[in-house]
């Protein structure tokens, strides 16, 4: 920076795909006055200097997205703080959304704000400071802000059950009285200047929470329970002051006022309580990674703190010990027990070479093993990244409570008003209709309404997350449910995914060894499972393969390439065909009804291809696949298979699963056509893939699931990720989302028809006011307590 420039930003660009990519970008920015902008391609990020006097963030952002490019918003997490129900989650959102650049989404369960900012529009410190204006409390969401934030739930927690206990202690004579009038007969036991005494550091003591927060609320342009609370407590206070301080001849409701604050602060802590469990999953993750690690350094075994572990750092696990770091092992053997990430029961065997992942517990060996991720890039940290995000995340079926809860309160104070005037019209007598009118205000409860979609969600996802099923959002765990068809790839997803060569069957003078050799040289380099399959039976017969030259591959075909200035074919029955090869069609026939994929080899002669042999590759299905299938299809979803393999080993394999829809003969690029046109004909689709090729279809389907051994790729793309290499994992995926899904309704019911019955019901004055405040009370409570009834929740049901 300079004179000439004296800000400076950095954004992160999406989209480029070469250096002219990023050239244009440069030149598209630095046509604008008072900018100097770099772009770097292999970070993907540019630097701009820039004079904000001539140029403005919102200009540069616009002039990348006009150029084709996308800036990644950044995305902020911050802990709420002094939120009393769903009405205060909307008006925080408002207040950020007002912000500039700024997306925000308001849990009211989990007190936390989900925030996606367009980089240079808005600080973290603008952030909180427009939730503080709102008139609440916020801070950014850290590692070390976790275990604070969880100090000051406790002392908070404390602090009010201190106040419940006192309010309690001072409201307990008043309530007592009302059992002496029914008992007795005796309206009043104790004098007024006693019931005011012991009901004034109730209202204005205790109860100052309510005004305070009722009173931001307000000022921030809405209302919220605090509201409710504050004036109908208020209203019972002061007619019962005015009755007191000038001997009217009238009954006084010091115990309805007292008694409806201290039932609200005891609903309040039970909710809390409750609130604390639906987190608890995650806090189950987060307690998995060791505090400290033992590290090879030096030739000396010394302790060190496991945050500070750097990649290639060498780790001695003992027996007992969970693994602090994602890594390899280098020595030892061992058996690991992953239930805690996976659900899966059995342990798993280690030995030298084998991956081994943060958390997860060293069951008998010692083991040796050497760093590959550390901190924030294990798969624990991934995993609990992916759980927060999807319990802050909001369902679609929430929108409709949002939009309630939004205007609630003021809709309740009107009723409340009419209530008051039409039983004062027609009873005449102005007591009944202020009771009438409180009892009103008391009994209704925007909370229920919002806390009954995010507490199931938070539960639902957590325990999802306890047996290996990573949900990416709240939207993909509701839209599970609706699955109508689910499409599954074959390789890699019903088969185990590790292809094996089982046939080698050389055409005349041709020896196995030197078909071997001619296929593992067209094949190295190839990612393809088939090809890996080739590579190993070679490396296994210690057979190397040749230089090649003038190598291309037909995706979804084969390859043709040349080896010593001969040229090669490699591929399928079909790609040889199309390239005028003759086959022995009756026995790639035969290796095919074997569920066998067959590969030919052919030389050209005279421009002839002259087919060589051919080898039949064999991939196992999983153990769990046919189950899986089956337990799918009573579930009510038809299993559709797409596979880039011949019509009779894919008939071969539908057969084995009991799958009666199948397509063969699918190329990569198509697979995601085939989903769009099973979406087109009306159904709600779900899609399995585990590589590379799937990602296309997986970003196509309504839901899509990625196995969890698959690639990087699949995984990003999928709504759902299954840590677990089992199809038996979509299942309980889907249980899982059907689960959810009921403990919502159930929830929204509740709170619907509590409200719906409660008021009206009041309004006639059928309810008195202490009661409508405990019914009031209770009601966030029991929709809480309901949606933690989904960790009894089991897989595989």
């Amino acid at each position: 920076m300079n004179s000439l420039f004296p800000n400076q930003i950095e954004l992160p660009i999406e989209g480029m795909t070469c250096s002219a990519c990023a050239a244009r970008i440069e030149k598209n920015l630095n046509k604008l006055p008072g900018v100097e902008a770099v772009v770097n391609f292999a970070s993907e990020k540019v630097r701009i200097n820039y004079d904000d006097n001539q140029v403005k963030t919102g200009k540069l952002i616009s002039t990348i997205e006009k150029s084709g490019f996308h800036v990644v918003p950044q995305s902020v997490q911050l802990q709420i703080r002094k939120m009393t129900c769903a009405a205060c989650a909307g008006h925080i959102e408002k207040a950020l959304n007002k912000l500039s650049g700024v997306s925000a989404s308001v849990n009211v369960a989990n007190e936390t704000a989900k925030i996606n900012v367009t980089p240079g529009a808005a600080t973290v410190d603008d952030l909180i400071a427009a939730v503080i204006n709102a008139g609440y409390g916020a801070s950014e969401i850290s590692e070390t802000s976790r275990a604070d934030e969880k100090v000051r739930r406790l002392a908070a927690y404390k602090a009010e059950l201190r106040l419940f206990w006192i309010s309690a202690l001072l409201t307990l004579p008043l309530v007592l009285q009302m059992g002496a009038m029914f008992t007795t007969g005796d309206m009043e036991v104790l004098p007024r200047w006693l019931q005011w005494l012991l009901a004034t550091p109730v209202q204005f003591w205790i109860g100052r929470r309510f005004y305070i927060g009722g009173w931001n609320a307000i000022r921030s342009g809405g209302a919220n329970m605090d509201v409710l609370v504050a004036l109908g407590t208020s209203m019972a206070y002061l007619f019962s002051t005015v009755v007191t301080l000038f001997a009217l001849n009238q009954h006084i409701y010091f115990e309805a006022s007292a008694a409806i604050i201290t039932l609200v602060l005891l609903g309040k802590l039970m909710e809390a309580r409750a609130k604390g469990k639906t987190s608890e999953a995650i806090e189950a993750l987060i307690k998995l990674q060791p505090k400290t690690a033992r590290i090879e350094r030096d030739g000396h075994v010394i302790e060190v703190d496991a945050s500070s572990l750097k990649v290639g750092d060498v780790i001695i696990v003992r027996p007992g010990e969970n693994l602090p770091v994602d890594g390899i092992v280098i020595e030892g053997n061992s058996s690991i027990n992953e239930s805690m990430l996976t659900g899966e029961s059995l342990p798993v065997n280690k030995q030298a070479g084998s991956k081994v992942f943060a958390a997860k517990l060293n069951q008998q060996g010692l083991l040796k093993c050497r760093a590959t991720s550390v901190g924030a890039h294990t798969q624990l940290a991934a995993i609990i990244h992916l759980v927060e995000e999807a319990q802050g995340s909001k369902a679609p079926i929430q929108r409709m409570a949002d939009t309630i809860s939004g205007i609630f309160v003021p809709i309740v104070v009107a009723i409340s008003v009419l209530t008051f005037g039409i039983t004062w019209w027609l009873t005449g007598d102005f007591v009944p209709a202020l009771i009438h009118a409180v009892a009103v205000l008391v009994i209704a409860c925007p909370c229920a309404l919002g806390l009954a979609t995010p507490t199931a969600i938070m539960v639902g996802t957590g325990r999802g997350a306890q047996v290996g099923v990573l949900v990416k959002n709240a939207a993909a765990l509701e839209h599970a449910e609706k699955i109508q068809t689910m499409i599954v790839d074959k390789t890699g997803t019903l088969t185990e995914g590790k292809p094996e060569v089982t046939d080698i069957v050389p055409i005349g003078t041709m020896t196995i060894q030197d078909l071997i050799q001619i296929a593992a040289t067209l094949e190295q380099g190839s990612e393809h499972p088939l090809a890996k399959a080739v590579l190993d039976t070679a490396k296994k017969q210690n057979i190397q393969p040749q230089q090649v030259s003038h190598f291309t591959a037909i995706i979804g075909g084969g390859v043709t390439a040349s080896i010593n200035e001969d040229k090669y074919l490699l591929g399928s029955p079909k790609f040889l065909i199309d390239r005028n090869t003759r086959i022995d069609e009756a026995q790639i026939k035969t290796l095919q009804a074997e569920g066998k994929t067959v590969v030919g080899i052919a030389k050209f002669s005279n421009d002839t291809p002259i087919i060589l042999g051919y080898l039949a590759i064999a991939d196992q299905l999983r153990e769990t696949s046919i189950q899986a299938i089956k337990r799918l299809q009573t579930m009510g979803i038809e299993v559709v298979m797409l596979t880039g393999d011949n019509i009779i080993t894919a008939r071969t394999i539908a057969r084995r699963t009991g799958i009666t829809n199948f397509k063969a003969e699918v190329l990569p690029q198509d697979k995601a056509n085939e989903v769009m046109a099973m979406k087109a004909s009306g159904k709600f689709t779900g899609m399995i893939g585990d590589g590379i090729n799937d990602a296309p279809a997986l970003a196509a389907a309504d839901v899509s699931f990625a196995i969890g051994a698959g690639s990087d790729v699949a995984i990003e793309a999928a709504d759902v990720t299954l840590i677990r290499n089992d199809l038996m994992s979509v299942a309980d995926a889907i249980s899982l989302s059907r689960a959810t899904l009921k403990k919502i309704r159930q929830n929204l019911f509740f709170a619907f028809v509590y409200n719906s019955l409660g008021i009206p019901l009041a309004a006639i004055g059928l309810l008195n006011p202490v009661i409508a405040g405990a019914a009031m009370a209770m009601s966030s409570v029991s929709v809480v307590t309901n949606s933690l009834l989904l960790k009894r929740w089991r897989a595989n049901n």
